[in-house]
């Protein structure tokens, strides 16, 4: 008996990991350009619109990925989704690292960018389908855990090859690392089982038996019941439209934490963090490790929001980290204002990072998820990441034209957006901690 539950917690695990794969190397491809770009800008003699394009484009294609992931979910059903998203990762890796001129350059992260788009997507549906309510929490944070390894990983290896001075060629090494993550996530996708909800969405309930009873269910065929009166509950047919009436309130949660997840800053500080320190009199080879520095703030606030965020919940997380990260940014921005204190810039940012990651940045996936009922929670979450990477191509877009006109004024404006979000989650917001998916919907008033 002792065997069979092993095996079935080693499944389990094991598919929880291929998921949040997806997530290690939409941070390592979001996060890698930080140390490439300036390399870049001297090579293909960009001006700062075309940098911030350089920049931007991957997550122009996380936009198309996210909107149209959630019907390929819910088609082909997540696993094999992800599948595609496995073979884009690897294409773009290999072409980025081999480009021959910008444009190719661009055409590469585009892909890429696809990739990242519909693994945000893709990967908290199939990790939290398949956890049990009281780990979901903790199992789909490792999408996020696995997000910032890949955002650390990549500062360390940019870091890494730096130290080498390879000339020329190491843009294209540090751009290079990223196939071999890239392949083991599709290798390893080969080997897990599809979500038990989705193939009774399918209507292949003897196959959501087997994957429930291999996951250690103690009663597959209560579990499988209980999934389609859900879907009777909610309407039905997994073709059912998103954009309902009934639906309106848990679209406002997921577009408006999408928004303010970007409007925090994060990203634009993750993409250019070399060159926020350089502005600041830092040199090259210094930025480099302060990146890194930040890298290990963001692993460890998240690891922090995800050991917590079954037992505090969700809002409270939220409202804590909001506090924080404005008090953070609102010292970045004085010490840019000032033009004095720069050495406070490192502790200000990992402060920031740390607080963003043990709150935002742990709760916007888990929550994305938890949101909308079966039949139509790969759409709402493409919606609510798609909301993010809008926001995010945007932001990235023209933070280093706005950083040029006054580097304090980005980070006071990410500091006001933090404030607002505060009282909107205060006031708005319900805790979804500790429910099942299939009582979520009660929870939140969609069956009348």
């Amino acid at each position: 008996m002792k065997s069979a539950q092993g095996k079935a917690m080693y499944l389990l695990v094991k598919s929880a990991i291929t998921g949040s794969l997806g997530g290690l190397l939409f941070g390592f491809d979001t996060a890698v350009i930080a140390g490439v770009i300036s390399a870049l800008q001297i090579q293909f003699h960009l001006t700062d619109w075309q940098k911030g394009l350089t920049v931007a484009i991957a997550l122009y294609g996380t936009v198309i990925g996210a909107i149209f992931s959630g019907m390929l979910g819910q088609k082909l059903g997540s696993r094999s989704a992800l599948r595609i998203m496995g073979v884009l990762y690897v294409v773009s890796a290999v072409g980025c690292a081999f480009a021959g001129g910008w444009w190719m350059f661009l055409a590469f992260r585009f892909l890429g960018g696809l990739g990242i788009g519909g693994s945000s997507v893709l990967g908290p549906v199939y990790i939290a389908e398949l956890s049990p309510a009281k780990w979901r929490g903790r199992m789909v944070g490792m999408f996020q855990f696995n997000i910032v390894l890949g955002i650390l990983l990549a500062y360390l290896s940019n870091a890494i090859v730096a130290h080498f001075m390879l000339g020329a060629i190491e843009w294209r090494v540090q751009i290079g690392v990223g196939i071999a993550p890239a392949a083991l996530f599709l290798i390893m996708l080969l080997s897990v089982p599809q979500s038990s909800r989705w193939l009774v969405t399918q209507n292949r309930l003897d196959e959501a038996h087997l994957v429930l009873q291999r996951m250690g269910s103690p009663d597959s065929q209560a579990e499988v019941d209980a999934i389609v009166e859900s879907l009777r509950a909610e309407g039905g047919a997994s073709r059912q439209s998103l954009f309902q009436k009934r639906y309106l309130f848990l679209i406002f949660l997921a577009v408006s934490i999408g928004l303010f997840n970007q409007l925090s800053g994060i990203n634009a500080i993750l993409y250019y963090v070399n060159d926020i320190f350089a502005s600041a009199g830092f040199n090259h080879i210094s930025s480099n490790f302060q990146a890194v520095a930040i890298g290990f703030g963001n692993l460890l606030g998240t690891f922090l929001g995800i050991s917590i965020i079954d037992k505090v919940g969700r809002k409270t997380l939220l409202l804590a980290g909001a506090v924080g990260t404005a008090l953070c940014l609102t010292g970045v921005g004085y010490v840019f204002h000032t033009n004095s204190h720069q050495k406070l810039l490192l502790p200000l940012l990992v402060g920031y990072i740390i607080f963003f990651a043990a709150s935002q940045g742990a709760v916007i996936w888990v929550y994305l998820s938890e949101l909308f009922p079966t039949n139509v929670r790969s759409k709402g979450q493409s919606l609510g990441s798609s909301s993010h990477w809008i926001a995010n191509a945007i932001i990235a877009n023209v933070f280093p034209v706005m950083a040029a006109y006054s580097k304090s004024i980005p980070f006071f404006f990410f500091a006001g957006m933090v404030v607002l979000q505060f009282f909107v989650v205060l006031f708005v917001y319900p805790e979804t901690k500790g429910r099942s998916l299939e009582t979520m919907g009660q929870h939140l008033g969609l069956h009348g």
